[in-house]
């Protein structure tokens, strides 16, 4: 199941979501575009190596890495998911929030990847970690909004929990069949882990700030779609 877009709109423009697609974009085209010999310089300067970092060398690559993308597809398919997640996570946390339980999330997943390995020689990169936190929290702030993901070559409305249940249960599978391996150069344990740290942050701050409005009956069937540039059903 590959997410498209959710029925779920929030109530404000979410800045701080747009901008960190923006940043994540703007380091990729930094570098990503160079030879490969180029690209791999980056990596060793910027990426995260857990042996490294557990030694104490390094450590602003825990941020740095989190900015940083192994190619176009990593990228789009991250930002893709930042758009779609990102936005009813604003709306709930406020602009500064979002950042903070982003990076949150992000530095969560790095280190439950460490964790698993931590003489591991991988570089490790991207912002997968921190967006699989913002799905947790979205699981847990709005369970029942429909999510339009292309399935079976099909176009089909499924419930978050359906979705997000799923890609995460894909994650733990893969996630222990990975153990004694690279993974085939996914991190998925820092998939696991963001999302892990999201689920247990958001429910913190509901415990403090309260459910959402309408929750979890959020969104009324006739909400328009979170997509800016596409109309309302009717």
């Amino acid at each position: 199941m590959f997410p498209i877009r959710d029925h779920n709109p929030s109530n404000i423009t979410p800045y701080v979501s747009y901008s960190l697609i923006a940043i994540n974009i703007l380091v990729w085209l930094s570098y990503g575009l160079n030879t490969e010999q180029e690209i791999w310089a980056v990596y060793q300067d910027y990426a995260l190596v857990p042996i490294q970092v557990m030694a104490g060398e390094e450590p602003y690559t825990f941020l740095t890495s989190m900015f940083m993308h192994a190619g176009f597809m990593h990228l789009a398919g991250n930002m893709l998911f930042l758009f779609i997640f990102g936005d009813n996570l604003e709306d709930y946390l406020g602009h500064f929030g979002l950042l903070v339980f982003y990076i949150f999330c992000g530095l969560g997943a790095t280190f439950a990847q460490i964790a698993v390995d931590p003489s591991s020689v991988v570089h490790n990169l991207g912002a997968s970690g921190a967006i699989a936190g913002l799905m947790g929290g979205y699981l847990i702030l709005f369970p029942k909004a429909k999510v339009d993901v292309f399935a079976f070559f099909m176009l089909v409305s499924l419930p978050a929990f359906v979705v997000l249940g799923a890609w995460i249960g894909l994650q733990v599978f893969d996630g222990f069949g990975s153990l004694g391996d690279d993974g085939g150069g996914v991190a998925y344990w820092a998939h696991i882990g963001g999302f892990v740290v999201g689920v247990i942050a958001i429910m913190a701050i509901m415990s403090l700030k309260g459910k959402p409005r309408n929750w979890p009956e959020m969104p009324n069937p006739e909400a328009v779609f979170n997509n800016p540039w596409v109309r309302p059903q009717k």
